[in-house]
């Protein structure tokens, strides 16, 4: 006799979660795994599932722990971004012997793509700075393979042309290890420009273009990364790359701090550490968890008379879930540059992906040291699944999940500019705060659509629209 029990183990979809209702208040006090079972991954690996997995077979758990664990290689599972549904089910076959079902539904993995995107930093940006102007589109193709082999090997490929005519090939393998520890990745980026940026003033971008229209930058990088994962959550990653920027004479006449050692080419190798704890629910879009993520780079291991800069970076983002329907994040960025004065091709600041204050999409507000905190309290008001399988017969794409979130947002920062630019100083080196409301929509594959009316403590406001989570 096989028993099915619940007992209050979350299913995890792209869609919503929902909870099991117990077939039995009957639980054993503790509980053997007799055997694992996985259906549903036709081409996934079993070993890329079961890494993931915290229990193993013919061992006793204490039966509440047991439960504990299973919430938690759920999450992790669905996290691998190759399913639209993991459910872990115990199966009771004795006292305290159990079986153990894990189903999955596989998402679609080769995606191929046509690339329509905005050149711009943000929609708000192209949209009111640079007037709705269709010639700073970038467009292309791109074909991506998320699981080649079953093995969770991410390959990319994107050839763009537009705004900015690009390049862009990545492989990476998650383990190269029987033991599945270690993992390496490639990349390999080119792409160039006849339209750049090359200084802000008054906190807005300044773009220049030659008068005959000729590429003003060309950039070629090739990275290879090595990825160490010991345990469940924490990640540590080495990252070797090199990077050789040109840049036409008229951009240094243009703004002749774009580079600082006299000439129009800059070379360098770099060398990043980071180290990454992701204990989040869903990596696209969170409500519960945690992330804390530090990097530190050397840019300039040869070539140092070119660049010799330090780079230091810390990202710390909580996720409370109060219930099914609320939740409540807050996230702090910092950054910090060693030197007075970088190039312009590694310009931070405040504006610029991920470290953006709600209020100030419009601005760049560029320095050496930037914070930014983030926060918003969600009400899930709206969650259904739409079966389209009458129109749509691929499992991957018959049902669409609609998930709305009304966000209540504030967050503020400061970007320290150590050299005080006249022209920059309505926005730097100033206490900045920004809030307002908005309704994020998750859908598909976790796509995320936000739509946000925003106020600054300039008294100025605005509606936004952006396609990513906001932290």
């Amino acid at each position: 006799m096989i028993l099915y029990l619940g007992l209050g183990v979350e299913r995890l979809t792209a869609q919503t979660d929902t909870s099991f209702s117990p077939a039995n208040t009957g639980t054993p006090d503790k509980i053997k795994v007799n055997n694992i079972y996985i259906i549903g991954n036709e081409k996934t690996k079993k070993s890329i599932i079961l890494r993931e997995l915290d229990f193993i077979e013919d061992y006793y758990y204490d039966w509440e722990t047991f439960i504990e664990i299973i919430q938690a290689d759920q999450k992790k599972i669905y996290n691998l971004r190759l399913f639209t549904s993991v459910e872990i089910t115990p199966l009771l076959t004795g006292d305290e012997e159990a079986e153990v079902l894990i189903t999955v539904k596989e998402r679609w993995y080769i995606l191929p793509s046509i690339i329509f995107q905005l050149a711009d930093r943000n929609f708000s940006e192209w949209w009111t700075n640079q007037g709705r102007d269709f010639s700073r589109v970038n467009y292309g193709l791109r074909l991506s393979h998320s699981n080649v082999g079953g093995r969770n090997e991410k390959l990319r490929f994107a050839g763009q042309l537009g705004f900015t005519k690009a390049l862009d090939i990545q492989y990476s393998k998650p383990y190269i290890d029987k033991n599945q520890k270690h993992g390496l990745a490639v990349q390999f980026k080119y792409f160039n420009n006849k339209t750049l940026a090359v200084k802000s003033e008054y906190n807005r971008q300044v773009f220049y273009t030659s008068p005959d229209e000729d590429v003003l930058r060309k950039n070629i990088a090739a990275a290879l990364r090595y990825t160490y994962r010991r345990s469940f959550y924490n990640f540590h990653y080495v990252t070797l790359g090199f990077n050789h920027t040109w840049v036409s004479p008229l951009v240094l006449a243009e703004s002749p701090n774009y580079f600082q050692h006299g000439t129009n080419s800059l070379r360098y190798l770099y060398m990043t550490y980071t180290f990454r704890h992701d204990r989040r629910d869903n990596v696209a879009y969170a409500t519960d968890g945690e992330l804390l993520e530090l990097s530190m780079t050397k840019y300039g291991i040869f070539f140092t008379d070119e660049l010799d800069e330090v780079e230091v970076n810390l990202t710390a983002n909580k996720y409370f879930k109060i219930s099914d329907k609320f939740n409540f994040n807050t996230g702090l960025t910092a950054e910090w540059f060693l030197s007075a004065r970088q190039p312009y091709t590694l310009v931070r600041g405040i504006g610029y992906n991920p470290n953006f204050i709600r209020g100030y999409e419009l601005n760049v507000i560029e320095g050496q040291q930037l914070y930014v905190h983030k926060n918003s309290f969600r009400w899930k008001f709206f969650d259904h699944d739409f079966d389209i399988s009458k129109a749509v017969p691929l499992e991957q794409f018959n049902t669409i999940p609609i998930r709305l979130y009304l966000s209540a947002n504030f967050d503020h920062g400061y970007v320290t500019d150590r050299n005080d630019i006249p022209t920059n100083q309505r926005l730097a080196n100033q206490y900045l705060i920004g809030y307002g409301l908005g309704i994020d929509m998750v859908g598909l594959y976790d796509n995320v659509l936000r739509f946000e009316y925003s106020l600054n403590n300039m008294g100025e406001g605005n509606f936004f629209f952006n396609f990513k989570a906001p932290f």
